[in-house]
C-alpha cells in the first residue's frame, strides 16, 4: 500500500492542540506501517519550518522518531516541501533519512503514472503569490535569514505562517469552488492537453477532493490533519481518498 497525506501543521496552534495533533499523526503512521510500501507527505508537514546550520525548530520529536522507524525498515518516506516548511534543507534526509523533493515528480507506482506534489504555485496569473513564492525560494535571502538568532528569526516566521488564515488553532478550507475556480483542476486540466496521468495527487487546498478529470484520469487532494483528519491510499489498483467522517462525500464529477 502506498499512502498519501499533506498539511498536518505541526507546531500550529497552542501547544497542547499542536501535541494532540501530532499524536494524532504519529498513531495514523504507526497504523498505515504494517502494510505501507511508501510513505508520501505532500508539503505543510510543519506550520513552519527552517534549518539553521547547527539548529531546527525544537519539537515533534514523535514524529521524527516515527519517521526514522519507518525509514531505517526500509520504507521510503517522501517528504515534498510546501508553502509552510520550504526551508527543508538537508537535515530531514540526513538525520532521518527521508526523501526530499522541492517541485512537482512524476512516478510510475504499480503501472499507473502519478503526477504528485504540495499544489501551490501552479496559477501563473496570481502574481502576488508567485512573487512571493521567488523571494523565499531565494537563496541569497535564505542565507540572510540564516543571520538572524534562532528564537527572532522563528518568532516572525511563526508569526508570518499563522497571520492569514490560522485562527484558534483552526485553519479552515472553503467548499468546492467549481472546476473553473480551482487552481489545481485548471492545472490538471492543462497537463493532460500534453500527458496522460492516471493520477495527480496534491495538497495545499485544505478540502479532501476525489475530482474525475476524465474517465481515465482523477485529480485527488488529501485535504488535512486540522479539520478532516485525511489521506489517500493506492493499492495498486485505485486511490482511494478516506477521511474520518464516513458519510462525507467528496467526490466531483468533470463540470
Amino acid at each position: 500500500m502506498y499512502y498519501f497525506a499533506s498539511d498536518i501543521h505541526l507546531g500550529a496552534g497552542g501547544p497542547a492542540a499542536a501535541r494532540a495533533v501530532e499524536k494524532r499523526f504519529v498513531a495514523w503512521l504507526d497504523e498505515v506501517s504494517r502494510d505501507a510500501d511508501a510513505v508520501f507527505i505532500l508539503g505543510d508537514l510543519f506550520d513552519f519550518w527552517f534549518e539553521y546550520k547547527r539548529a531546527v525548530p525544537k519539537g515533534h520529536v514523535r514524529f521524527l522518531a516515527k519517521i526514522c522507524e519507518f525509514t531505517d525498515q526500509g520504507i521510503p518516506v517522501h517528504f515534498f516541501t510546501g508553502n509552510h516548511d520550504i526551508w527543508a534543507f538537508g537535515y530531514l534526509p540526513e538525520e532521518c533519512g527521508v526523501i526530499l523533493h522541492t517541485h512537482n515528480e512524476i512516478f510510475r507506482i504499480a503501472g499507473k503514472r502519478f503526477l504528485i506534489g504540495h499544489g501551490d504555485a501552479l496559477n501563473p496569473q496570481d502574481k502576488g503569490y508567485l512573487f512571493l513564492y521567488r523571494i523565499f525560494h531565494n537563496r541569497f535571502l535564505q542565507r540572510c535569514f540564516r543571520w538572524l538568532h534562532p528564537d527572532i528569526g522563528i518568532l516572525i516566521a511563526r508569526k508570518w505562517s499563522s497571520h492569514s488564515r490560522l485562527e484558534n488553532g483552526k485553519i479552515e478550507a472553503d467548499a468546492f469552488r467549481g472546476a473553473e475556480k480551482e487552481e489545481i483542476v485548471r492545472f490538471c486540466r492543462e497537463v493532460l492537453q500534453g500527458q496522460h496521468f492516471d493520477y495527480f495527487i496534491f495538497g495545499h487546498r485544505h478540502l479532501p477532493i476525489d475530482f474525475t478529470l476524465s474517465p481515465s484520469s482523477r485529480y485527488i487532494n488529501t485535504g488535512d490533519w486540522i479539520t478532516y483528519y485525511s489521506f489517500a491510499s493506492f493499492d495498486g489498483r485505485e486511490v482511494v481518498l478516506e477521511t474520518e467522517d464516513k458519510n462525507q462525500d467528496f467526490h466531483f464529477d468533470l463540470l
